[in-house]
């Protein structure tokens, strides 16, 4: 629809050039289309006038006006009013919203799709949680936000990697190994001995067990299996990290997502990436020496101070293979890097930007971009739900899936802006009613299942073809504003990722499925009349194709049976 209206104001700007009341070398300015915030300010509104009012030295509104009389003539729009300082309002016509239902059925699961990415390669990380536990609720929140981005910009003609990072090295994968060789020797979480900073859920003796078990853990086409030693802390920390990554993969799976690529951290030291990341730095002169130690002037690429790269022991801080990490993706390609991560990872952002932009190798400033979530408060019973005995001391994500389903889970946690505080209500997301949003949403989608049904049960034919043709036939109030949600889905699309922010697809639908309740409750679909019942149908299948569209990039099914 904004295309449409794109192209009318453009050709009036032509004509303007041609007829001398615009210079004709002046350039077409970056004007914006948008939905009023009521309709009764009409469908669309241009400021389009306003920028051209000071090239062409007239006021705003009489350059409105001149703009208005040189649009060329569109049976799609019903009238164009001047409004305020010089805006432009569109009233469109009947036909251009039945037009666009068309559309919807014509383009199938590809409405909405636009090619702003142009095949263009983004990676997208998410999860990246350390692999010494269950994933906790936060690592859901943080899976449903990676998932819908990388769906989202997919739509948007981007060729996204999915990405996780094994953070595989380092004090808690020590702590890991620790705690599951004191486990194996029989020790338990608050028995002398214990590590000071060992992990104490049961999923540690689960581990210990499988371990001593000989058990085998198939991962990514390789096999590691329990050597049963418990002194062996080396083979006790190859097998523990293989276990709980296991664990993980199959959280994930269980909540729809999945990867292309696993990378681990360890890789960059057995690679020699980090140290080849450390001589870049050193060769591009942006750092020093100062106390023993190896620092990054971070300052001079606006870190609030300078960051040490290698302490004087000869260890590295843990930014240092973060910068190299990100470096491999600029090296594989990835025009755009977006890394999901929590709000508590805030303060290392300015620090790894500033290590990629003093490799002086062409990574722009802005790379990579960050979407941080907050914190997820999990309601039950009106109170709130903290442990999980398995995990010792947070909820898991396997436990919520299992209390909740994988679409409610995967809604809840997309459906509010990620930098947002989030309150799950399990008793909420169980609900089968209009009140639980995911509920709602999929609801519309299998009422028009239900129909189709129910008009083949009654032996009432449904002739696709005719009813496209009978939607210009549909011009009441409930039929039109349906059409007119329908329509906004390519913008709010294109909205979403361009702003990173799947949670407005998730608003959408329920704006949606409203629209479809109202005129699903308003209106008497299997009517006797063929033509009516074919119109009414074909609008109820747009409809779904929009709402199953939109589930579609939430990760969402889309039943026909509630």
């Amino acid at each position: 629809m904004k295309n449409l209206l794109r192209a009318l104001i453009s050709q009036g700007i032509e004509a303007l050039r041609a007829n001398g009341t615009l210079p004709a070398d002046t350039l077409t300015p970056e004007f914006v289309v948008e939905r009023p915030k009521t309709r009764e300010h009409g469908d669309f509104a241009t400021n389009a006038a306003m920028l051209l009012a000071k090239p062409a030295r007239s006021n705003p509104r009489a350059l409105a006006q001149a703009l208005l009389d040189a649009l060329p003539k569109s049976n799609d729009v019903l009238r164009v009013e001047i409004a305020g300082p010089g805006f432009i309002n569109f009233h469109l016509a009947p036909s251009a919203y039945q037009r666009e239902a068309a559309s919807v059925l014509k383009e199938g699961a590809d409405y909405g799709h636009n090619l702003s990415g142009n095949g263009r390669t983004v990676g997208v990380e998410y999860v990246s949680a350390n692999p010494t536990g269950p994933l906790h609720v936060g690592h859901g929140r943080a899976a449903a936000i990676g998932d819908c981005l990388a769906r989202l910009l997919e739509v948007n003609g981007w060729n996204a990697k999915r990405e996780f990072y094994y953070n595989d090295a380092g004090v808690q994968i020590e702590n890991l190994a620790l705690s599951t060789q004191a486990r194996a020797k029989g020790l338990k979480p608050d028995d002398a001995g214990w590590p000071e900073a060992g992990y104490r859920g049961d999923y540690i003796e689960d581990v210990a067990k499988a371990y001593l078990a000989g058990a085998t853990v198939e991962l990514e086409g390789h096999s590691v299996v329990g050597e049963r030693d418990p002194d062996n802390l080396d083979a006790i920390r190859r097998f523990a990290v293989a276990y709980l990554r296991n664990e993980q993969n199959q959280d994930l799976a269980a909540f729809g997502v999945d990867f292309d690529i696993y990378f681990l951290e360890s890789s960059l030291y057995k690679d020699g990436k980090v140290e080849e990341t450390v001589a870049q730095l050193n060769a591009a002169g942006h750092t020093y020496e100062e106390g023993g130690a190896l620092w990054l002037r971070s300052t001079d690429f606006g870190d609030d101070k300078d960051r040490v790269m290698r302490k004087s022991d000869g260890t590295y801080t843990y930014f240092l293979p973060d910068v190299a990490y990100h470096l491999s993706k600029w090296q594989r390609g990835y025009e755009r890097a977006i890394t999901e991560l929590g709000a508590d990872h805030h303060g290392s952002l300015a620090r790894v930007r500033a290590g990629l932009q003093a490799l002086d190798v062409g990574i722009p400033k802005g790379w990579p971009e960050y979407v941080l979530h907050q914190m997820v408060t999990v309601m039950r019973g009106g109170e709130e739900v903290k442990l999980s005995k398995r995990a010792g001391s947070y909820l898991t994500l396997r436990d919520l899936i299992e209390e909740a389903g994988r679409d409610a889970t995967r809604w809840f946690l997309i459906a509010r802006k990620p930098d947002s505080q989030l309150t799950f209500d399990i008793d909420l997301a169980r609900q089968q009613s209009n009140d639980n949003p995911v509920f709602y949403v999929q609801y519309a989608h299998a009422r028009v299942c239900s129909l189709l049904r129910q008009a083949q049960e009654k032996k009432l034919s449904y002739t696709p073809a005719e009813g496209l043709t009978g939607l210009s036939s549909l011009g009441d109030e409930a039929s039109l504003w349906l059409m007119v949600e329908m329509s906004r889905f390519p913008e709010v699309v294109e909205a979403a990722g361009l702003a990173l922010e799947p949670h407005l697809i998730a608003q959408y639908l329920r704006e949606l499925a409203h629209a479809f309740h109202t005129w699903y409750h308003g209106t008497q679909v299997l009517v006797a009349d063929e033509n009516e019942r074919n119109a009414k149908l074909t609008l109820a299948c747009a409809a779904r194709q929009v709402l199953a569209n939109g589930l579609n990039i939430l990760g969402v099914s889309a039943p026909e049976k509630m």
